[in-house]
């Protein structure tokens, strides 16, 4: 991808979009209504070394992944982890009364403490742009409080609590918008239905080709690209319909061929698992006994018996 532009500091952000300098070098909250960025700026790539996170109501254009676009007229947060590539497409509109807010929180200002490690446990910061959260207005006011909070906090004269106290808010954010983004796969359940649905049908249909196992067995990334959404968002959505990861519903597709080799040929364990792409027959009778509790020959032996 070529035209990037790189944002290293924050202090270089609040440059870049007509703001005043930042009152923490590492932390910061912009009302979005304040931002303002050229048209040249508009037909670039971004990269940031920082985290964003994002609530814009009324943005009146769009941000693009890659050929994914997203318009945000309505009010939606997103979340921006450092290193991923994003660009910006938006038509000025003076009519438009924007708002919002963007906190952003370089890593330096969280290192060595718990959410250092923590942070990259939430899977959203790993979402592209069309999967961002949606929010109700009770949901969006409590989010603004707590962003409220974190920056009268370091307006504040700065003492030794400060970054735990940030910290702590900044934490209570990540959890409510995991609680929110849990509650949207919910309350979406037809969409996130179909995306199974179309899952399903996947699956089926490449370990019934006849060189799948040329190609091997099907990766999360395979899925979600077929699919067009995240590998991360795919994953989150299934545990929250299904209980089981995508690498789940792969592994249960992968033992349902197994079974199935086992009840309808006469061929060995072995056999049935180079046919599965497995490298060692061991592997296979290790992995089937792990998934159904009973050895490949066991199963074969009580489906005969039957």
């Amino acid at each position: 991808m070529t035209n990037i532009q790189r944002v290293k500091t924050i202090t270089e952000f609040h440059r870049t979009r007509g703001l005043t300098a930042p009152e923490h070098p590492l932390i910061s909250v912009v009302n979005y209504a304040d931002v303002h960025l050229t048209s040249e700026q508009l037909n670039r790539n971004w990269v940031f070394d920082f985290y964003l996170i994002a609530l814009k109501r009324n943005m009146g254009g769009s941000i693009r992944y890659g050929q994914q676009a997203y318009d945000f007229d309505e009010g939606i947060m997103f979340f921006i982890a450092p290193g991923q590539v994003f660009s910006l497409a938006r038509d000025v509109d003076a009519t438009v009364e924007r708002s919002g807010w963007m906190l952003l929180v370089h890593p330096d200002f969280i290192w060595n403490t718990s959410l250092s490690k923590t942070i990259k446990n939430y899977e959203y910061f790993g979402y592209t742009i069309h999967e961002a959260l949606f929010v109700s207005k009770k949901e969006e006011q409590l989010l603004g409080r707590i962003i409220q909070e974190i920056r009268q906090e370091y307006q504040a004269n700065i003492d030794k609590y400060s970054q735990h106290i940030i910290i702590s808010q900044i934490e209570t954010l990540l959890i409510y918008s995991e609680r929110f983004y849990n509650r949207q796969f919910l309350t979406r359940k037809k969409a996130g239905h179909k995306l199974l649905e179309k899952m399903e049908d996947l699956l089926t249909a490449y370990f019934n080709e006849e060189d799948f196992i040329k190609k091997g067995v099907p990766t999360v990334g395979y899925l979600a690209d077929h699919l067009h959404v995240s590998s991360k968002y795919l994953s989150s959505l299934l545990k929250a319909l299904t209980g089981l990861s995508a690498q789940q519903h792969i592994h249960e597709k992968l033992i349902e061929k197994a079974k199935e080799r086992l009840s309808t040929t006469d061929h060995s364990v072995s056999e049935i698992a180079y046919e599965l792409g497995f490298e060692h027959p061991q592997s296979f009778s290790k992995f089937f006994k792990l998934k159904t509790h009973v050895s490949p020959l066991a199963f074969r032996r009580s489906f005969q018996g039957n």
